[in-house]
């Protein structure tokens, strides 16, 4: 007999698309849709999947042009196109009802998924995924001073970023040397070989540029959890130089009966460094949320 905890590892092909993703638990089981963040891929999700494999439907997709998915000419790589890649996803593995987890640039493509389909959402599962302007940490400061003057030397600092020395420093953020000790080096040695195609480094330097546009879906995102009000866990590591304690704290203006929780030594990946917190977490939540469904 399977153990539903086994996480496997598929291909389909989607709208012409090699799509690579990761799935846990039993089809029909209540589902979680886990679309990943910047600079990594489902591979971020693989412990989560194991840990909670057992009571839910886990399915994480490598995005196009991330992972182990194709890069196919004549895709929109921006946050709507990934949006719309997400929706089709979903309806391809006839996921109709599900939780979404949000975590980095899966927060706002995962949110647009929402904002289409809202009467699927059960919950929301937030980790350090930013939507509030005004509580962004400093090391938006660059990014934000570019939007307003780009130059080719500001391009150029992006481009920079996308190595694998800017990979490590994604990971590792803003946390002690203790924590970082538990995030592994994989995380960059790994991914950076992947992504590390002229096509693929372009669309990194592309994204972060268009996160200028992102920055201008925030108040839809918020109105859409002010209208909604969707059952929401919030976890959170704030040494994060991106996306501080204050960021976790703003959801709570549009969601007050939010469920927040913060890991006073946890960064952006939270996943790394506490995952059996985090995972408790998540199964009593999405245990409540289908006991309410």
């Amino acid at each position: 007999m399977n153990d539903p905890r086994t996480v496997h590892h598929r291909r389909i092909t989607l709208e012409g698309i090699e799509v690579f993703y990761r799935e846990a638990g039993t089809r029909g089981a209540p589902a979680i849709l886990l679309p990943h963040g910047y600079p990594c891929s489902s591979y971020q999700y693989r412990n989560l999947l194991a840990a909670l494999g057992d009571r839910f439907h886990m399915v994480a997709p490598d995005f196009p042009g991330f992972g182990y998915s194709g890069t196919p000419r004549g895709f929109s790589y921006d946050f709507s196109g990934y949006a719309d890649f997400l929706d089709g996803f979903a309806s391809e593995l006839e996921l109709t009802r599900y939780a979404l987890y949000l975590h980095d640039y899966g927060s706002q493509i995962g949110l647009r998924l929402a904002i289409k389909h809202p009467e699927r959402v059960t919950a929301l599962i937030i980790q350090n995924g930013d939507v509030y302007e005004d509580a962004l940490g400093p090391k938006y400061a660059f990014l934000k001073e570019y939007f307003a003057h780009p130059t080719r030397e500001g391009r150029r600092k992006f481009e920079e970023a996308v190595s694998e020395e800017g990979f490590k420093d994604e990971f590792l953020n803003q946390v002690d040397p203790e924590v970082a000790a538990s995030i592994p080096p994989d995380l960059w040695k790994l991914h950076w070989p992947l992504l590390n195609t002229p096509k693929r480094r372009e669309i990194m330097v592309s994204l972060m540029e268009g996160l200028k546009e992102n920055l201008e879906w925030f108040p839809r995102y918020q109105a859409y959890l002010r209208q909604h009000q969707p059952r929401t866990l919030i976890v959170w590591g704030p040494r994060d130089g991106y996306m501080p304690e204050e960021s976790a704290r703003a959801y709570l203006r549009d969601l007050p009966n939010a469920q927040l929780h913060l890991f006073a030594d946890g960064g952006h990946w939270l996943l790394e460094t506490h995952l059996e917190q985090v995972s408790t977490l998540v199964e009593a939540f999405m245990r409540d949320v289908v006991e309410h469904d």
